[in-house]
């Protein structure tokens, strides 16, 4: 409420400054109070004072300092008596008297709408050197305004921002007639003059705010103010409320009709929980920043009181205790505002419609346009299965439920419980209609766990709720990342699907039952309510019981477990897997066994991934993993004997073709001693026209060891680039003499050139000539288009390889010049959420030793680690290179003449202290280290 009708600050709170005393003495008196107030502000913080209890202490603070600083200017005032009346308001937070320890401090210099703006002129100057620099000293940020009355309504009526800023005005000192005036025109003004605008732009800036921080409150990384169920909820609540309804307080919305008594104090208690969570924000910052990162979230969490030793289980309480008070704040947000809209409708607009035109009574319930309402407060106690059954009907008209009807299954949710739903034939045929609406399943689920339903229906769900992912990449919890993947196969059935999907939905339609992966997606995650590790084990534990009281066929029970269980095996091989290895699709076709396995397999990985996050999935990961589906599919269907012949002949056809290009100076035996040299897989998946570059540059560095006479000609690298236009990156051949190191100084080189590489393909002759390729980007901008870039990485690999230089200090000084927040300070990565990995084991099934790293990036990380891979003999034959976030996710092939778990476990631990040279590497029996898979 405007001016004078706020509260003011606490009359105990004194602060004076003596009549004479010089500036920089007054400056040391505000620091010395600030400090002091600061201080016992954080004390009473962290002794569990409430978020409205500091943020209104830090507010009276500041209102002790502005009037004790007006006080000595005005009574300082060099020209005698004021030039007009002049009051000091409060604007926004601050005006609300919600000031967090890094809030912005806004504050308006009101006069009279008659002042002449050269009148006060000299009385501005005086105070801004007076009152403002003084504040500004102290390190305050504080934002000022001089206006007049007139002035004020002008930029009001022009200013949504303004307008709402001024709501919350609050006098501070000055003229009190002056204040008093403009409160009650101010209050007059916004109540009278197009409240409905004002309600209308409100609901604008709240449905875009919310798509703009994804629509969800279950974001791992929140932000408290701006966010989904955030302070800005409420507090634009409360505003709408204030221009249409003329009231101040959230409580006044109970005898008004809008919220129950019970609502009101959840969301009064929802918004003091946040403010809290603020202010220890706040308290440990140095910058204002209302972003709850990763970093933050442990050491906020135990300023907060919570007690737990370990990291990941203080942050998923404190995480599940922000996640429940959110989501009120934006569910009675939502609902204040949906009862606020009902009076913007005035009657002139059709009404609109369900999908199918109903208006009759259905099962108890009558649709009344898009929203369905209940006959009967007691339709539940009459039929219980209407509980599931009311969610079947939506879905089918089209239909949300309206106000009291959401309210009303809100209440009765015990009901799913006492009448023992879960166990019951109709209420379960009824969930089954729901998840076999393809392509509209998603909303339904939705709303159904939005209600409480879901989660009372599938208690096992239920414990997912509001759960944090301590897992690399996940952007939200994991009820809202398992609705979004079914959300993404929804997609995939909708006729606007984007072309780079149909082959998704093309596979999944040539399985038996499509809709079954909507059960599957539902329950893929579901073992992660006992934990992440073994998720996928605890998963079809969990899982097997719901899908028998749910009624599912034996047969699709079992495709439904291997699905959950092995949920994550095809990205582990696109990630940790040489594609073009044909054993490597030898080995997946027989751990899935079933080409209808895997096809549900392929579509779940792509709608699990889409899942996670906006920025997980991109075309190059859509190519691999369509690659390895393929190829898997392929050796299905023909079997080894039919696969052994298809290799033969291929290799044959490439060895053909590049015969018959009649390659310049390529004689026919080159051509043939090129293919007996290499391995077989090598013939099968490269291309015929990388084969052919490949042997011109062979040539070029067989006839420079001929015809060159200089010592090092003949170790000189032969090199050409490729830019790859439709998947935006670049392709760099090299081709040299084999040699100890070879690796490690490649991906140094490039590092150096500051080339990010996303993966490596390691080819090496029988006669020690080493073919390397890396798919590489230059950060930001995909191609390798300038030639600086090339320049630098081809002269600092025949320094590598000729000069023995070591390139560590060169990739330093190249990576601090585009140097991410992650890498300038570690300790501000989001490590503490993702442990550091180092797995080191030799797969049957391939017959490769395989190396798999996670870690929080570091400058010239893929060299160090390269390196010490070569310097304990191992040779590395394949790679696959991914960082995401900040967290590099590292997969190798390696080879040695002589290895033995003794030698491995060495390998493993030189490894893990580079990635966390502070930790002791985890029993190498904890994660399989040099283990057979």
């Amino acid at each position: 409420m405007p001016a004078e009708a706020r509260p003011t600050s606490s009359p105990a709170l004194k602060f004076a400054l003596p009549d004479s005393i010089d500036g920089a003495a007054r400056i040391a008196l505000c620091k010395a109070f600030l400090a002091e107030r600061g201080n016992a502000l954080r004390a009473r913080h962290a002794a569990g004072g409430g978020g409205r209890q500091i943020a209104r202490a830090r507010a009276d603070t500041i209102d002790a300092v502005l009037r004790a600083l007006m006080l000595h200017a005005v009574t300082g005032y060099p020209h005698g008596a004021l030039p007009a009346p002049m009051s000091l308001l409060a604007l926004g937070g601050y005006g609300r008297r919600e000031l967090c320890p890094l809030s912005d401090i806004d504050i308006l210099f009101l006069y009279p709408s008659d002042t002449p703006a050269e009148a006060i002129k000299p009385l501005q100057e005086h105070l801004i050197a007076e009152v403002l620099y003084p504040l500004w000293d102290c390190g305050l940020k504080v934002g000022h305004y001089t206006r007049t009355i007139d002035e004020v309504f002008a930029e009001a009526r022009g200013d949504i921002r303004t307008k709402t800023s001024l709501l919350e005005a609050r006098y501070l000192s000055g003229s009190r007639p002056l204040a008093a005036h403009f409160a009650e025109d101010y209050r007059r003004y916004f109540t009278t003059e197009a409240p409905l605008d004002y309600i209308t732009q409100r609901l604008t800036d709240q449905a875009e705010r919310r798509a703009k921080a994804g629509d969800t409150v279950f974001l791992q990384e929140p932000d408290i103010k701006n966010g989904v169920g955030g302070l800005r909820d409420y507090q634009n609540t409360l505003w709408m409320a204030r221009v249409k309804l003329g009231i101040s307080e959230m409580a006044e919305l109970v005898g008004l009709g809008y919220l129950r008594g019970e609502d009101a104090a959840a969301f009064e208690r929802a918004y003091d929980f946040l403010l809290r969570v603020r202010n220890g924000l706040h308290f440990m910052l140095t910058h204002p920043s209302d972003l709850m990162d990763l970093a933050i979230q442990p050491p906020l969490a135990t300023s907060l009181g919570y007690p737990q030793e370990n990291d990941l289980e203080r942050v998923e309480i404190f995480m599940r205790d922000y996640y429940q008070r959110a989501r009120t704040i934006l569910r009675l947000s939502t609902l204040v505002e949906e009862r606020l809209a009902l009076t913007l409708n005035t009657g002139t607009a059709q009404a609109p419609k369900n999908k199918k035109g109903r208006t009759a009574p259905l099962d108890g319930f009558v649709p009344r346009g898009d929203k369905l309402a209940a006959q009967s407060p007691d339709i539940f106690e009459t039929d219980p299965v209407r509980l599931i059954r009311v969610f079947r009907h939506c879905q089918s008209l089209g239909c949300q439920p309206d106000l009291a009807l959401a309210e009303l299954i809100r209440a009765r949710l015990p009901l799913i419980g006492e009448a023992r739903l879960r166990e019951n034939r109709d209420a379960c045929e009824s969930f089954r209609a729901i998840l076999s609406e393809v392509g509209d399943v998603y909303p339904t689920l939705d709303l159904m766990h939005e209600l409480g339903v879901l989660g009372a229906f599938i208690p096992e769900f239920g414990k997912l709720t509001c759960l944090v992912q301590h897992e690399l990449y996940h952007r939200y919890t994991v009820d809202v990342h398992t609705l979004r993947t079914i959300r993404e196969l929804d997609q995939l059935f909708a006729t606007t699907a984007e072309p780079a999907a149909l082959k998704y939905r093309q596979a999944l339609h040539e399985t038996a039952a499509p809709q079954l992966l909507y059960l599957i997606l539902l329950l893929h995650d579901i073992g992660k309510g006992e934990g992440v590790r073994g998720h996928d084990e605890a998963g079809v534990r969990i899982s097997e019981p719901i899908l028998r009281r749910l009624g599912i066929s034996e047969s699709k029970t079992q495709i439904a477990l291997y699905i959950i269980k092995h949920h994550l095996l095809m990205g582990r091989f696109c990630q940790t897997r040489d594609l073009d290895d044909p054993q490597t699709a030898a080995a997946l076709a027989e751990q899935v066994g079933d080409p209808e396995q895997l096809r549900y397999l392929y579509v779940h990985t792509f709608c699990d991934a889409r899942g996670v996050g906006d920025a997980l999935w991109n075309s190059y990961k859509d190519q691999l993993h369509t690659t390895l589906y393929r190829r898997t599919m392929e050796h299905m269907r023909l079997g080894d004997h039919e696969i052994q012949a298809r290799y033969l002949a291929r290799r044959a056809a490439a060895q053909a073709d590049i015969l018959a290009r009649q390659l310049p100076d390529i004689r026919e035996d080159e051509v043939t001693a090129h293919f007996d040299r290499l391995q077989r897989r090598y013939a099968i998946y490269t291309e015929p026209d990388e084969i052919a570059l490949h042997l011109q540059m062979v040539h070029r560095l067989l006839h420079t060891l001929v015809t060159d006479a200089a010592p090092q000609a003949a170790l000189r690298p032969i090199i050409e680039w490729q830019n790859d236009l439709n998947r935006s990156h670049t392709i760099v051949h090299v081709v040299t003499w084999d040699r100890a190191g070879l690796f490690y100084k490649l991906a140094g080189a490039l590092s150096a050139a500051g080339l990010s590489i996303l993966n490596a393909k390691v080819h090496s002759r029988s006669d020690h000539i080493a073919i390397d390729s890396f798919t590489v980007v230059e950060p930001g901008r995909g191609l390798v288009q300038a030639p600086k870039k090339r320049t630098t990485f081809e002269r600092a690999l025949r320094d590598a390889l000729l000069e023995g230089r070591d390139l560590y200090p060169q990739i330093v000084a190249e990576a601090q010049k585009h140097i991410s927040p992650y890498l300038l300070n570690r300790d501000s990565g989001p490590h503490t959420a993702f442990p550091p990995k180092v797995e080191i084991y030799h797969e049957e099934a391939t017959g490769r030793t395989v190396v798999e790293i996670q870690a929080c990036d570091q400058i010239g990380l893929l060299y160090r680690l390269a390196k010490t891979i070569g310097e304990h003999g191992y040779t590395i034959t394949w790679a696959r290179i991914a960082t995401e976030r900040g967290i590099a996710v590292d997969a190798f092939y390696i080879e040695q003449t002589e290895s033995d778990a003794v030698r491995l476990a060495a390998l493993r631990s030189a490894l893990f202290t580079i990635i966390s040279p502070n930790e002791t590497a985890p029993d190498a029996a904890d994660s399989a280290t040099a283990a057979t898979k």
